[in-house]
């Protein structure tokens, strides 16, 4: 008897001990009911928004709106914060259409639906207004090889030039946990140290244009995946992987971009997620080792300029995307790939001398000025 008491004392929630475990947090390990999974998750990013000084009263934030898991578990807490604790902020859902057939259009109708269900007003920039080029038409001439490249630096820009048109002082993203624990190891294997000093930074680019937020940056995959819903669970199987009812009732976009099942982020994902089954501290701490990197006084970083061309940030005189977007209309799609951070200057005069293309010097990557 004394056993069997024991035994329904465990299925109580840790923390609150009145109502019946329903999850195991993959944060902590700790079972824990819905209520109090939800309560904990909520206030952890609120911490992170007070004691990081995310945000001050009266600032425009854009949302960096995919309609995936991420960006709509942010876009939701965030509104709720922000009304809950009065931030006095005004948000707005910022979506990038890259023009993959089949993939972004559906998402982007999801978004739409969330700027109704929030009351957030949504702004779309697409590759074809800002480059001319759709990545369906960007695959269709480089293939899958590289096509990850293109769409990464693209989208980055396409993000700030949207959040320019939006007039906001921030723009924030979903990233979580695990991707910036996946970006530490992917700098450190690539080698690049300019990244590394920076890729774990909660807000980045405050020399730029418009300084970039990562509320989630202490916040595990698998709890934003939880999140949006309520686990329907034995508790005998909480140990197991559990599976789950809708209860938050999120509207998102749960498929994988088609043209990514080969991108080099997957394999350190996986290696990630291996470790996180052995030891789920293990993302915590490697988010820690990259914040604690000290960087190497001989080491010579690049100095932050603008580009001749577009005007963006670069550390060259083009910038990646017009290097990239050069290539493409040149017929030299792999003209900005690999380890070049720009065109030296014979480069320029082949592309400068080149016959039989047209000139893009009407079409820059974007037509704002920074």
């Amino acid at each position: 008897m004394a056993e069997n008491h024991k035994k329904a004392a465990g299925r109580l929630c840790y923390l609150c001990n009145q109502r019946r475990a329903a999850l195991k947090r993959p944060k902590t390990l700790e079972q824990i009911c819905r209520e109090c999974f939800y309560e904990v998750f909520e206030e952890e990013i609120h911490q992170v928004i007070v004691k990081n000084q995310l945000f001050k009263p009266g600032e425009r934030i854009a949302i960096g709106a995919s309609g995936g898991k991420d960006s709509t578990v942010l876009a939701y807490v965030l509104s709720e914060l922000n009304r809950r604790h009065n931030y006095g902020l005004d948000l707005f859902l910022l979506s990038v259409d890259e023009g993959i057939t089949g993939y972004r259009d559906d998402s982007l109708e999801t978004v739409k639906r969330n700027e109704i269900q929030y009351g957030l007003p949504l702004k779309i920039v697409s590759y074809k207004d800002l480059y001319g080029w759709t990545m369906d038409e960007i695959v269709k001439m480089i293939g899958l090889k590289n096509n990850c490249t293109f769409c990464g630096v693209f989208r980055r820009q396409a993000l700030d030039r949207g959040a320019a048109l939006l007039k906001v002082d921030k723009l924030v993203t979903g990233h979580n946990a695990d991707d910036i624990a996946e970006t530490v190891l992917l700098n450190i294997l690539r080698g690049d140290i300019a990244r590394l000093s920076r890729c774990t930074s909660i807000t980045t680019g405050e020399d730029g244009p418009i300084p970039r937020c990562k509320p989630f940056k202490y916040t595990y995959e698998k709890e934003i995946v939880i999140y949006p819903h309520v686990y329907v669970v034995i508790v005998e199987n909480l140990n197991k992987m559990l599976t789950y009812a809708y209860f938050k009732r999120l509207d998102y976009f749960s498929t994988e971009c088609i043209y990514s099942p080969n991108a080099y982020r997957g394999f350190a994902r996986e290696f990630i997620k291996d470790l996180e089954r052995m030891r789920p501290r293990a993302i915590l701490d490697i988010i820690k080792s990259g914040e604690d990197f000290r960087i190497s006084t001989s080491t010579k970083m690049p100095e932050q300029g603008t580009c001749e061309r577009c005007g963006y940030i670069s550390s060259q005189k083009w910038c990646k995307a017009c290097v990239l977007l050069e290539g493409l209309n040149k017929g030299l799609p792999k003209l900005g790939i690999g380890r070049s951070r720009g065109l030296d200057n014979n480069h320029m005069k082949d592309v400068k001398q080149s016959n039989g293309t047209k000139n893009i010097e009407g079409k820059q990557c974007g037509s704002l000025d920074f």
